[in-house]
């Protein structure tokens, strides 16, 4: 590939630190028109994220010495992993194949989008104060890699999880991922569309889902970056809200009279609110950051839609 800025220090001089190859790679990254927020939101932090899993060094674990030397094995990578993120607008994650939700590891490709959700938040505060007691039974629904699912079965380990998906490439993703964790016994996962392939009247004390919701003007407007993952997981139609009208329509019968329904909407959640007026929705905050995720009980479910 030909080097659009051949007089850039991070391909032309000796790098010779880790701290010189993070502070030469977010100038390089810096330098081109990028998309951030597939895990970092700035080129610096892009930047640490790349030269840290070039050099074998994991991303999450306290570094003391930044000024270790950089192997020329690792450069090399780091170079290729870097020319790729500015002129592919790859997200870092499907270069290294991996990241962190929730504070687990997970496996990453474009099967599946890349695990960002705010609900992490909601799983390691395990759901307080919107549940009644522990639950046993939980969905994600639109489990993509599943990593909301995996990561709630982990903070639960008294509950079964079932995780579906339309796609079957994504539940590949996913069963690697479940694999990983050693819950095959207790995530089970369902291949079809939303509730259509779960078992039989099950009932769940939670379902949580973070559906496509990106209308049809933002999934236009996006970076290269979200091209790059699959449209299936982002796309909802004109407004967003295509796969969130059916997700409302058809949780009551599918959660316990105590049950919370918990999905992530995002920049369609004024739509949604003006479409459903006369639903209470509680949205939820984050200390992280992150909007758009609405809290429902089964009961505010039921007297809106039930049957009649």
């Amino acid at each position: 590939m030909t080097d659009p800025v051949p007089s850039h220090p991070l391909f032309i001089e000796p790098v010779n630190t880790l701290e010189q190859l993070i502070r030469t790679g977010a100038d390089w990254l810096d330098s081109y028109p990028l998309s951030y927020g597939h895990g970092t939101d700035n080129p610096l932090d892009e930047s640490a994220w790349i030269a840290l899993e070039a050099c074998d060094l994991s991303p999450l674990e306290p570094l003391d010495d930044y000024a270790i030397p950089v192997r020329q094995a690792h450069l090399d990578r780091a170079r290729e992993w870097y020319r790729r993120r500015a002129e592919e607008n790859i997200p870092v994650a499907y270069l290294t194949g991996r990241c962190w939700f929730a504070g687990l590891e997970f496996a990453t490709d474009p099967r599946a989008l890349i695990p960002r959700s705010p609900i992490a938040e909601l799983i390691a505060s395990r759901f307080e104060p919107w549940l009644a007691s522990p639950p046993l039974l939980i969905l994600d629904l639109c489990c993509g890699g599943g990593c909301i699912g995996i990561a709630t079965a982990v903070e639960f380990p008294q509950a079964v999880v079932h995780c579906a998906d339309l796609s079957s490439e994504a539940l590949e993703l996913a069963r690697t991922n479940r694999d990983h964790h050693g819950l095959q016994q207790r995530v089970e996962l369902y291949q079809g569309d939303l509730f259509k392939p779960l078992p039989a009247g099950a009932q769940y004390d939670l379902i949580v889902s973070n559906p496509p919701y990106v209308d049809q003007r933002d999934l236009q407007q996006m970076g290269g970056e979200f091209h790059h993952e699959p449209r299936l997981g982002l796309a909802a139609g004109a407004d967003g809200l295509d796969i969130a009208h059916i997700i409302l329509e058809q949780a009551a019968t599918h959660l316990k009279a105590d049950g919370v329904l918990i999905v992530e909407v995002g920049n369609s959640a004024p739509a949604l609110e003006q479409h459903y007026s006369k639903l209470e929705f509680v949205w939820l905050d984050f200390a992280a950051g992150g909007q758009g995720v609405f809290l429902l009980t089964a009961q505010q479910l039921r007297a809106a839609f039930a049957p009649g």
